[in-house]
């Protein structure tokens, strides 16, 4: 796998990283764009839609148990088996949202896999996910397509999932992020009660 860009955590405006999965694209395709389990390569979050991945319509990658979304988006482009984009702003950050877009290409003897940030707001913590967070995706991906199973990064993931989710912060609950055309913006804080 290689990032393509002169240096991925430098270059905000665009990173690529690229892997080969020894799979055909139809498998890695239906693989990446699941909306009905969690997804190892996504950080064990489930890609939630009200109506499937389409073009103007929002979508949030969420916690399994539907309490938390960590991402929220709008579908830009979904044409089978090649290409999926969709804006992109962490729940938890203030920063504003980016781009991400997969391309997949049939090569000889496999599926070449495109993963490519752009926009992405240089300097904040979204970058400072974005990086490693591409690297995690292209990895997980590929064991997961090619042997059955995510790395053990991705296996960790999906274990701790449950222990993360007592350190998720209250603004990324689910009912602050309503599966609408997203507006992308931080909800209001919510104010702390005194114990009594």
């Amino acid at each position: 796998m290689t990032a393509t860009s002169a240096d991925a955590a430098a270059l905000a405006d665009r990173a690529i990283y690229e892997v080969f999965i020894d799979a055909p694209i139809r498998i890695v395709w239906d693989t990446l764009v699941k909306t009905d389990e969690a997804l190892p390569f996504f950080f064990g979050a489930v890609c939630d839609t009200a109506d499937g991945l389409k073009p103007g319509k929002p979508m949030r990658m969420i916690t399994p148990d539907r309490k938390f979304a960590s991402v929220v988006g709008e579908v830009l482009e979904f044409s089978p088996p090649h290409r999926y984009a969709h804006t992109m702003k962490f729940t938890q950050f203030e920063d504003a949202p980016c781009t991400v877009i997969y391309e997949l290409s049939e090569t000889e003897g496999g599926t070449r896999f495109r993963l490519i940030t752009e926009n992405v707001p240089a300097g904040t913590k979204t970058e400072k996910s974005m990086v490693p967070g591409g690297k995690f995706i292209t990895e997980n991906l590929k064991a997961l397509v090619e042997t059955g199973k995510p790395k053990f990064s991705g296996r960790m993931v999906m274990m701790l999932g449950p222990v993360m989710a007592l350190f998720t912060p209250a603004q990324c609950r689910l009912e602050h992020w309503p599966l609408v055309t997203p507006t992308l913006e931080m909800p209001a804080p919510e104010k702390e009660t005194p114990h009594g």
